[in-house]
């Protein structure tokens, strides 16, 4: 691919008159809570509220409206988190073209009805594997076998120069260079494309990518110099779990200037219940991206800076709050285990809750195995403080006890056996 500016900076224009009349004018919005936490000026981009929820449209409407009449017959296939998927979907049903998309089993419900709503009879879902990356093996093998023209969720020309009309938005609606862009990184089409564009329109503003720190697979292509599998990865951020950079988004990237950095899953999870609680979005983990960095201090800003946050996507299945709750409270100290060992004798749980619980701590989960041939039974018990600043008195109360209580904290064995 070619990465000249004005031939980069044509292909966009280009995407741009064919998405016209099919993909949102998305609202660029200020965010009176994001601005009063860091004395900036914070818009976000709501790409929430496009077509399937997501800004993937553009890419995937950019990509198979370009398709020859003879391709188009073959039809289409991809590989999708979820948001792709759909607009795949959607570009298939309106373009009458024949699809089939391949997702994980990680998929949410809600994105899987998703595609299959939007496609209708035109699209074949296929529910494969365990990572997106297991998807996209599935979906390649399918274009090979089939003559389907694969549409690439990020690692295009097409779908990057689709993505890029995003940031050709935002400088028309804000009517000047923002000060800095954060913008979610998967795969890394978005930042690509809007990075390319951005580097020559708006060569003053500051550009940072943000991805989960379960699955910061480019920064550690950019550290490498190369596209590198990640060893693990978290899936929970499904939108942006890519195991491998994108070998034509990473030099892109790589040559846009773009600061990229990680966020834990808890901020994200505790951004996404801001976004709802306070300013009424329903966002998903990967939508949630931009605004946790920013809400969490890693992104740093000078007062009266002007910050536009992209907030990707809005296919969040409601039935996964309850782990957003609880990822949001262990990151922010307020929820912690322990395994109690407790005599079996009577009035055991109750010097328990008289001797180790504080006045404001509350138990929120109790499970015990009584066992009648041991004079000890162990029980798993989850507890919430009142605020973080209470654990160092509730451990030292535990150190003082005779109980034998062992604190199962996140990352070890132990935690992901028994939580």
């Amino acid at each position: 691919m070619t990465t000249d500016a004005a031939a980069f900076r044509t292909e966009v224009q280009e995407a741009g008159r064919r998405l016209a009349g099919i993909a949102e004018r998305t609202p660029l919005q200020r965010n009176a809570r994001l601005s009063a936490l860091t004395g900036a000026d914070v818009w976000l981009k709501r790409e929430d509220l496009q077509v399937g929820r997501s800004y993937k449209i553009r890419g995937a409407y950019n990509t198979i409206s370009r398709l020859s009449p003879d391709a188009r017959a073959a039809g289409v296939v991809c590989a999708s988190a979820g948001n792709h998927g759909q607009g795949v979907a959607y570009a298939c049903r309106a373009l009458q073209v024949r699809g089939r998309v391949f997702v994980p089993g990680t998929t949410p419900r809600q994105k899987r009805e998703r595609i299959a709503s939007l496609g209708g009879d035109m699209v074949e879902l296929v529910v494969v594997g365990d990572s997106y990356d297991e998807a996209a093996a599935a979906a390649l093998a399918h274009a090979l076998g089939s003559g389907a023209t694969l549409v690439p969720a990020f690692d295009a020309l097409p779908t990057v120069t689709g993505q890029a009309t995003v940031a050709v938005e935002i400088l028309e609606q804000l009517g000047s260079a923002p000060d800095v862009v954060v913008l979610p990184v998967g795969g890394g089409g978005l930042l690509a494309g809007c990075g390319t564009w951005l580097r020559t329109a708006a060569p003053g503003t500051r550009l940072v990518g943000v991805e989960p720190a379960g699955a910061a697979n480019m920064a550690a292509a950019l550290a490498a110099g190369e596209p590198v599998e990640l060893p693990e990865m978290d899936t929970f951020v499904d939108g942006a779990a890519v195991r491998l950079a994108g070998a034509l988004t990473y030099p892109l990237i790589r040559d846009s200037g773009a600061e990229l950095l990680a966020v834990p899953e808890g901020q994200i999870c505790t951004e996404m219940l801001e976004l709802y609680q306070t300013d009424g979005i329903i966002a998903e983990p990967a939508g949630a991206l931009s605004p946790a960095a920013v809400s969490g201090g890693l992104v740093t800003v000078e007062p009266g800076q002007t910050v536009v946050c992209l907030l990707s996507g809005g296919n969040n299945d409601v039935s996964r709050y309850a782990e957003v709750v609880e990822r949001s409270l262990v990151h922010r100290g307020l929820k912690h285990y322990f395994l109690v060992e407790f005599p079996q004798e009577p009035g055991a749980l109750r010097r328990f809750l008289d001797e180790v619980l504080g006045p404001d701590d509350d138990i929120v989960l109790f499970e015990y195995m009584k066992r009648d041939n041991r004079e000890t039974g162990a029980a798993l018990t989850g507890i919430e403080l009142g605020t973080a600043a209470g654990l160092p008195g509730l451990l030292e109360r535990i150190e003082a006890s005779p109980l034998r209580i062992q604190h199962v904290t996140p990352g070890t064995t132990a935690y992901r056996f028994l939580v």
